[in-house]
């Protein structure tokens, strides 16, 4: 007889594993079918868990979209830049446009506008555009035709003097919001100048190397989705529990009808699983609905148009998986901790005291994290992102165990006060962790948040340049293009309501030879053009009248003025700018000669070489470029638009800037300016979801709150108590915040070596809005109390 071969050892496991799944799935199936047929009571569970789980969701869709609105963002800014970058003038061709930026300001909102002059049929077509607009006339984006034709801007319609004929389509602008034109215009070609007036064949950046990467920006920019985020993960966690101790007691049926504790337990996960899954579908719809608004708001100055906020299809692929595994996760992961016998839920006896130990290592895990990274600042390379991201977490998350713990410990030891306080103390003593778990998501914000100002406060220095204007002297600096007469200019910048002075400044250079020479000029110095009132904001007059000629002496960098400086020597003035042709004239050193002292003018520059008078400006020379410097009123209302809207009249090319104290740098600005985007919805979320538990929490015990009015308890007493469940559990929350933000935010600062310092109006404005959410979502909560507190809620079937 032949020997058959013994089985093989791990066929009898199959069966055991595929068992196991069967029973999972049979479960799980049966938890979504009491939740969905659990009547009044599993519905309104279900709806609350849904609505929860659909917020976080929707925010979470929204982040996972914001990556890509950027990057469209950047794509179209990108297409239609209009910059060459260029020291050479393109030649004129059938396929080329000349334009010029004349963006301007008006209110706090930037505006960009081009003026065009296509030089050929092939001439490139701006994007958003099905035809350059006739001189005179103007295209312009749907926002600014809004604001145009509304009150508010009437003084911008006196700055754009153009008839409005179609406007931008979205495929030329970066947002919904954004205000920009484009105006037909004729005679560009001679202000050609590689600043601000160029000739192109096509739009489009030019290939340029990428900008070096600073690292502080990328862990700002990694530390902001993390601080982001995490409240987000903490509130959906939170809402999968609402309804926990209903559905324990509904559980304690099923084990009376012959479940064992672990069926029971995979039953509660089914319903939470299906609670989560219909969070995402809600979660969908309120993406899609907050996608369409996004079109029609602006936060911070930044807007997009709904088919930018796409979210990446993996990872909105990773938030359909993570969500639900995180719903069954969390259920079991509670339900360890209760004991469900078929006639009832031991709950009610103290519970085990929480160990502190385990809670301790997970903030010290991510000092352990960050630690290898503290004083590396911007000299060792870049920051390890993955290091970062998870030592940020593991911080925060420290803040979600550490609460329960310190809710629980402060509570066991509270006591004596009034009826109020003592209701409030007895049910936190009771059951600390649904009170810690509501306040967890706002901690988690808080302490983030604070965090982030101390490092924003901390390296804020090194984005921010001081501005060098004097601004006791002038306020905006006006920059008039070549060929505007300055003195008809200054009579209507002097006329303009509140301007208390205007003075001009031109700027030409002299040299011993001309331009055209072969060497060029052997010797050279600058001249400055002006008014006796505007020659003595440059240098210490003792008299002056038109006609007047002054050489400065002891300016800096001013080597070849004393050699120039000799009366009847021949010179050669240029008068010309940017790529401009050079235009010059003869000009002889005058007799009267004076000598003066040079002092820094309104921009904190020493102007060296030769001062002139106007009466002293060769005829021949025309009317240099000149600088208009403009004090104001600043309690005079729309001053600055009415010194925009006269410069555009006194030049259509003139560049107004608004002087401030200090400059800050664009991607420094940018990040802020996304921090306080998504705090904004983030904040919202917390408000929401503070909201949504509470009121779950109050029906819960709707028919404890009815019992004790139907026994002569006030309602004011009542009121009272749920206000310090509340405000209990949130001091001791915002305190752990404030402790682990600080904490945070010295680590982060070490980690870019900076001095650690401690922003406080900032960290106390953090903590304030966070017990102010907290403050508005009790008052809000406080109409529904008062209907529960009816004699009628004990009512039953």
């Amino acid at each position: 007889m032949s020997a058959h071969p013994a089985p093989p050892a791990t066929r009898p496991e199959a069966p055991r594993a595929s068992s196991l799944v069967q029973r999972w799935a049979r479960d799980l199936r049966m938890g979504a079918k009491f939740a969905f047929t659990g009547g009044r009571e599993g519905w309104t569970r279900v709806l609350l868990t849904a609505v929860g789980v659909g917020l976080g969701v929707a925010l979470l869709l929204l982040t996972t979209a914001l990556p890509t609105a950027l990057s469209v963002r950047h794509e179209r800014d990108q297409a239609r830049s209009d910059y060459t970058y260029s020291q050479k003038i393109k030649p004129k061709a059938d396929n080329t446009l000349v334009i010029s930026d004349i963006n301007t300001t008006f209110g706090d909102k930037d505006i960009r506008g081009r003026l065009v002059e296509p030089e050929g049929p092939r001439a490139p077509l701006a994007p958003g555009l099905s035809s350059y607009p006739a001189p005179g006339d103007m295209v312009v984006s749907p926002a600014l035709k809004k604001l145009l034709d509304s009150d508010d801007g009437r003084l911008l319609r006196g700055r754009l003097p153009y008839r409005v004929t179609g406007t931008i389509s979205e495929s030329g602008l970066i947002g919904s919001q954004e205000l920009a034109y484009y105006a037909g215009a004729e005679g560009l070609a001679p202000h050609i100048n590689g600043w601000q007036t160029a000739r192109i064949s096509e739009y489009g950046s030019p290939h340029r190397t990428p900008e070096r990467q600073d690292p502080v920006l990328i862990l700002l920019v990694l530390v902001v989705f993390v601080v982001l985020l995490m409240p987000v993960a903490v509130f959906i966690t939170a809402a999968v529990r609402f309804g926990g101790d209903r559905r324990d007691r509904r559980l304690a049926a099923l084990r009376l009808v012959g479940s064992d504790s672990r069926m029971t337990r995979r039953i509660a996960a089914g319903e939470a699983l299906a609670g989560a899954l219909l969070g995402l579908v809600f979660g969908a719809v309120f993406f899609l609905l907050g996608r369409e608004a996004a079109g029609s708001v602006e936060i911070v100055g930044i807007s997009v148009f709904p088919s930018y906020l796409n979210p990446s299809p993996a990872l909105a692929a990773l938030v359909a998986v993570a969500v639900p595994a995180a719903a069954v996760l969390v259920t079991l992961l509670a339900l360890r901790g209760v004991v469900i016998e078929p006639l009832g839920v031991v709950r009610t006896a103290k519970p085990t005291r929480r160990r502190l130990w385990w809670r301790l290592l997970l903030p010290v895990a991510g000092l352990a994290m960050l630690a290898p990274m503290m004083g590396k600042g911007r000299g060792d390379g870049d920051f390890n992102q993955y290091l970062v991201s998870g030592g940020v977490i593991l911080l925060l998350i420290g803040v979600t165990a550490l609460l329960p713990w310190i809710v629980e410990a402060v509570v066991a030891r509270l006591g004596r006060g009034s009826v109020s306080w003592q209701l409030a103390v007895r049910r936190l003593q009771l059951n600390s962790g649904t009170a810690a778990r509501t306040v967890n998501g706002i901690s988690v914000a808080v302490a983030g948040a604070i965090a982030l100002q101390m490092l924003f406060a901390g390296i804020e220095g090194d984005y921010t340049k001081v501005s060098k204007n004097d601004l006791d002297r002038a306020q905006i600096q006006v920059q008039l293009s070549h060929g505007v007469a300055t003195d008809p200019a200054l009579a209507k910048f002097r006329q303009t309501p509140g301007v208390r002075k205007a003075v001009a400044l031109a700027n030409a250079r002299v040299g011993s030879t001309t331009a055209a020479s072969p060497d060029g000029p052997k010797q050279s110095s600058e001249v400055t053009i002006g008014d006796c009132a505007a020659l003595r904001e440059v240098a210490a007059l003792s008299s002056c009248r038109d006609g007047d000629v002054f050489a400065v002496q002891g300016a800096k960098y001013d080597t070849d003025t004393p050699a120039l400086a000799k009366p009847g020597k021949k010179l050669y003035m240029d008068t010309s700018q940017g790529m401009e042709a050079p235009h010059e004239v003869r000009w002889t050193v005058p007799r009267g000669l004076k000598k003066v002292r040079a002092i820094t003018d309104p921009t904190g520059m020493e102007h060296g070489g030769f001062l002139l008078t106007r009466g002293a400006l060769p005829a021949a020379a025309g009317q240099p470029s000149a600088q208009v410097y403009v004090s104001i009123d600043a309690s005079v209302h729309d001053v600055h638009e009415y010194v925009r809207n006269t410069a555009a009249d006194v030049d259509r090319f003139a560049d107004v800037m608004v002087w401030t104290a200090s400059q800050q740098s664009e991607k420094f600005t940018s990040i802020r300016t996304g921090l306080l985007v998504g705090a904004t919805c983030v904040l919202a979320l917390i408000g929401a979801s503070l909201l949504v538990s509470q009121l779950e929490q109050l029906r819960e015990r709707r028919k404890l709150l009815s019992a004790l009015v139907a026994f002569g308890t006030r309602r004011r007493t009542l009121s009272l108590s749920v206000l310090w469940q509340t405000a209990v559990p949130i001091a001791l929350g915002l305190l752990l915040s404030l402790a682990v933000g600080l904490t945070l935010g010295a680590v982060l600062l070490k980690m870019t070596a900076t001095a650690l310092s401690i922003d406080w109006p900032s960290v106390l404005t953090m903590t304030g809005m966070g017990a102010g959410i907290a403050l508005a979502v009790a008052v809000l909560s406080l109409p529904p109390l008062l209907r529960m507190m009816r004699p009628e809620g004990l009512r039953t079937e």
